[in-house]
């Protein structure tokens, strides 16, 4: 009896310790991402796993790679596994409508992340950056650099590239970008010799490297035969790998052949690395740990009973509402700054970029 009494007591007592730890679990969050082939997605999806469970949420983490159906299941499989909230950067922000409906059926709230979920009434908030904001910034790097390194060239000779046509920030980043270039255009400052220019001809689908690549050879070949190529829009660091390997492939960068201003976005650890080599000119760096950060805000309000904190009330119609955001700033990043930003924030160390 004396044994029993014992055992009971240190269940009592085990049970009693274990009551303030299940407490802290405040439920559990699906977070679905597009895909893992971009270094930068890999680091939004940790810094949210982390951020949720230093907060007191189990997460779970799925990478639908580029496949729609793919991420369609998973984010229908965290639905039935009971999240209580969900947090979707979307591959094809178009395609998740039904089931969005069966969120909203059983109030489980939906966070946008970075890329806005069009047709559907059934989201709730969105966290991302000033992607028009990001555009402007690419345009005004590629001016800068045009004016640097050509500064007696008019009119400068430059190609563009857009993100993919079925991610609505592409068409921010676009049009930011022509608010900067098209008045240049118009005054005979900028050529586009190709004369291909609008998202629908420019849109490079699911942000494909190779896509980009194949493209800045086929431009190459049909339009600089006998003239130089001055610059490149690139909305994206993916891209610009592969239209530097373009450019590389038929001599720029060696030789007499200066390498074309070449712009990005996300400072993805190649591309960095690339702009300390004298290759790519600039990035765009958007902090994943601030928008991890005010994805978790987000949640954490709408399952507490709170109001997330917004700044931002009209630019994000997705067709059926305008969504109420919260943006945060991007910051332009080149030579003559990379240090101060990348390093000084503890987003990669001396060693990684060496």
């Amino acid at each position: 009896m004396t044994i029993l009494t014992r055992a009971v007591a240190a269940i009592a007592l085990t049970a009693g310790l274990a009551a303030p730890a299940m407490a802290q679990d405040k439920g559990l969050v699906g977070i679905s991402m597009p895909t893992q082939s971009s270094a930068r997605w890999i680091s939004d999806g940790n810094s949210m796993v982390q951020q949720f469970e230093e907060a007191g949420y189990d997460t779970v983490l799925q990478y639908g790679e580029d496949d729609i159906p793919n991420q369609l299941a998973q984010i229908e499989n965290m639905i039935t596994q009971g999240v209580d909230a969900l947090v979707i950067a979307a591959i094809d922000g178009t395609t998740l409508s039904n089931a969005l409906e069966n969120a909203a059926a059983l109030d489980i709230p939906v966070v946008a992340y970075d890329r806005l979920i069009r047709e559907s009434e059934n989201v709730d908030y969105y966290a991302t950056f000033d992607n028009f904001q990001v555009g402007v910034q690419q345009a005004g790097s590629l001016v800068q650099g045009l004016e640097e390194r050509f500064p007696d060239v008019e009119p400068w000779n430059v190609e563009l590239f857009g993100g993919s046509p079925d991610d609505n920030n592409a068409y921010f980043f676009y049009d930011g970008a022509m608010s900067v270039l098209q008045p240049m255009i118009d005054d005979g400052s900028i050529a586009i010799p190709s004369g291909q220019m609008g998202m629908d001809v420019v849109g490079t689908l699911r942000w494909d490297g190779a896509v980009a690549q194949s493209r800045m050879d086929n431009l190459l070949s049909a339009n600089y035969g006998s003239q130089p190529i001055h610059g490149v829009l690139s909305p994206y660091d993916g891209l610009s790998i592969g239209i530097l390997s373009s450019l590389k492939g038929i001599g720029y960068g060696s030789g007499d052949m200066e390498m074309p201003i070449v712009t990005g976005q996300d400072a993805e650890l190649p591309s960095v690395k690339s702009m300390i080599a004298g290759e790519q000119y600039s990035t765009v760096f958007k902090d994943t740990r601030e928008l991890a950060s005010v994805a978790v805000s987000m949640v954490e309000a709408l399952l507490e009973g709170g109001e997330p904190e917004i700044n931002d009330t009209e630019t994000y119609d997705n067709g059926v509402k305008v969504v109420p955001s919260y943006l945060l700033e991007p910051v332009a990043v080149d030579m003559s700054n990379y240090e101060e930003i990348l390093v000084g924030s503890g987003y990669y160390s001396e060693d990684e970029l060496n």
